[in-house]
C-alpha cells in the first residue's frame, strides 16, 4: 500500500479577514475529495488572511506512480478552477 501526500501553499489575494479567507477555501476544500477522492485539510497558516496551507493524501495499492500523479493532478487543477487563488508552492511525498 502507497499513501501520497501533498502539501499546498496558497495565496488568496484580496482577503480582508480570516472569516473571508474560511469562505473562499470552503469550497476547494469540498470539491477537491469529490473530483480526486482525496483527504483534504487546512494544515497551516490558519491565522494568516492571505494564505493558506492545505494537505491532500491519498491512499493507492502498490502503485507510487498512480498516488503520484493523482496529486499532480489535483494541484494543478486547482488554480484553473478556482482563479482566485494561486498556488505558491507544492509538494508531494510517498510513503
Amino acid at each position: 500500500m502507497v499513501i501520497g501526500a501533498s502539501r499546498v501553499r496558497l495565496h488568496l489575494p484580496g482577503c480582508a479577514s480570516l472569516k473571508e479567507k474560511r469562505s473562499r477555501l470552503k469550497p476547494l476544500l469540498t470539491r477537491l475529495p469529490r473530483e480526486f477522492n482525496l483527504a483534504v485539510a487546512e494544515v497551516g497558516l490558519n491565522d494568516v488572511w492571505q494564505s493558506a496551507e492545505i494537505a491532500l493524501v491519498t491512499v493507492v495499492n502498490g502503485d507510487a506512480g498512480l498516488a503520484h500523479s493523482l496529486l499532480e493532478r489535483a494541484v494543478a487543477w486547482i488554480e484553473p478552477h478556482y482563479p482566485d487563488m494561486l498556488v505558491v508552492e507544492s509538494e508531494i511525498e510517498l510513503r
